[in-house]
């Protein structure tokens, strides 16, 4: 059909100078009209057509302004309802479509065509005509309308503007009535009927790019989650295991000496399991050991004095932090013969927020922690400036803060330099007695640890400003493809 088009367009032109119009050209020979404006394109590409773009705009009337010009407006059916000596509202609104009685009330109002009391409804002139009426039907009649009459039926949804699209056409400088298709291959057919030395081969177009090589793209999380992990693998940290998104509430809060009224259990701000709801496998005598420290305290501690409950410990969910992971970490170092640890995880929690630019209810977390004897504030401070210094951080500040299961605590903030402003880079603290102790650490152990997220850095490294262009299913993919290599600290 292709061939018959193009054939058709050729002959046309032989005989006279231009196609005017490609859709009236189209229609005329029984056509379809995209068909010959790619044909046209094609030709065009050949230099055998000079080819013109065509754009026309036109109003058209919407399926409500069909209705309309058909039946007339809703105030003009309104007005026309209304008999000389008025009528009850209600009576009113029962002769009408709802709709024709809502809009038909307000325009009928704008225009002072009636007056609508309480409960009566009366008219305020004997005669009105319906404009609206008239002017979708000279619209559909292509009639000229003025521009305020356009913008007024526009803003009523009346009609829609209508971009129609095509050519004219003329010979081009390699114009011939019939074209012959240039070959792409020599076959075996060619050499066998001898045809080769009649036809004609298209040219090699050397600077022509070849088939994109697929292959497989890395994530910009994935690329700062690699430096990150290179940079603790450098301070001579070695990787927690973190596969396991579910956890138990007793490794998740109960182990930290977070109470179990904490608003941070509720289920507004963390994600519980239905099945298994619960779980079985916790080591007995360490739980007896939270749950005293947690009614009675211990260690110079006065507790939290409240009835530990066994049934919450024992809650799986989606973990809120990978500190859980931290607390399991801590209490296998514990049973063995004590030995200074360097820890790190880079992985996935899950907490139940409201999803905005800069929120999900699922992202990764980043988290350091040594544990050592005699270890103070001091160490803390400076581990940080050298952990964030390495992430090209250099200027720091740290403000107190408070966590259930670190005392001193601080936020960490780093300026910066685009921003030009101070900005909450992490948080930061020492793992309390109450946490430690009951695990079986040496009294003289402390642990110092740090966490921050992994969107943030990342996001600020790649310039975006919405978190849902960088985590989830609104991500481009091109975005994936095109994004550089990442270098922190350089």
């Amino acid at each position: 059909m292709a061939d018959e088009a193009e054939d058709g367009i050729l002959a046309y032109l032989k005989d006279n100078d231009e196609i005017s119009n490609s859709a009236k050209f189209a229609q005329d020979f029984g056509f379809g009209h995209d068909e010959i404006v790619n044909v046209i394109r094609r030709l065009h590409g050949f230099r055998f057509v000079d080819a013109q773009d065509i754009r026309r705009e036109r109003w058209v009337l919407t399926e409500e302004g069909k209705t309309y010009a058909a039946v007339g407006s809703p105030e003009f059916q309104l007005f026309s309802t209304v008999p000389p000596e008025g009528i009850a509202r209600e009576e009113l609104q029962k002769k009408l479509d709802p709709a024709v009685y809502k809009i038909g009330c307000q325009q009928a109002i704008k225009n002072k065509w009636v007056e609508m009391a309480k409960t009566h409804v009366s008219r305020k002139v004997q005669h009105a005509d319906d404009i609206v009426k008239n002017l979708l039907l000279r619209i559909q009649n292509d009639e000229a309308v003025n521009q305020e009459d356009i913008d007024a039926l526009k803003r009523r949804k009346l009609i829609i503007q209508q971009v129609w699209k095509g050519n004219s056409v003329r010979k081009g400088p390699e114009y011939a009535p019939k074209r012959k298709r240039a070959a792409t291959d020599l076959t075996r057919e060619n050499l066998q009927r001898g045809d080769w030395k009649e036809l004609e081969f298209k040219e090699y177009n050397f600077s022509a790019k070849g088939l994109p090589v697929e292959g497989g793209h890395l994530h910009p999380l994935l690329k700062v989650r690699r430096q990150v992990q290179t940079i603790f693998l450098n301070m001579g940290f070695e990787e927690m295991p973190t596969n396991n998104y579910v956890e138990s509430s007793f490794w998740n809060f109960d182990a930290l000496f977070q109470p179990q009224q904490h608003p941070a259990r509720d289920s507004h701000d963390t994600f519980f399991l239905k099945v298994p709801s619960s779980t079985k496998m916790l080591p007995e005598d360490y739980v007896e050991r939270v749950k005293e420290i947690h009614e009675s305290g211990g260690y110079q501690s006065r507790g939290y004095g409240y009835d530990w409950k066994r049934e919450e410990a024992n809650k799986n969910l989606l973990r809120t932090h990978t500190t859980a992971v931290s607390s399991r970490m801590l209490y296998a170092l514990a049973q063995k013969p004590f030995a200074p640890k360097k820890y790190y995880s880079i992985d996935r929690v899950f907490r139940n927020e409201a999803v905005d630019r800069t929120h999900l209810a699922e992202f990764h977390q980043i988290e350091g922690l040594i544990c050592d004897r005699g270890l103070t504030l001091g160490d803390l401070i400076g581990v940080l400036h050298d952990f964030f210094s390495r992430l090209g951080m250099s200027k720091l500040r740290f403000k107190p803060a408070y966590n259930p299961y670190t005392e001193p605590s601080m936020e960490i903030f780093s300026y910066h330099e685009g921003f030009k402003k101070w900005v909450e880079v992490g948080n930061s603290g020492m793992f309390r007695p109450e946490m430690l102790l009951p695990m079986g650490l040496p009294e003289d152990v402390r642990v110092i640890a740090w966490g921050l997220s992994l969107e943030r850095p990342t996001m600020i490294l790649y310039g975006i400003d919405n978190i849902r262009d960088l985590f989830g299913p609104k991500v481009d993919l091109g975005l994936i493809k095109r994004n550089p290599i990442c270098r922190l600290g350089l």
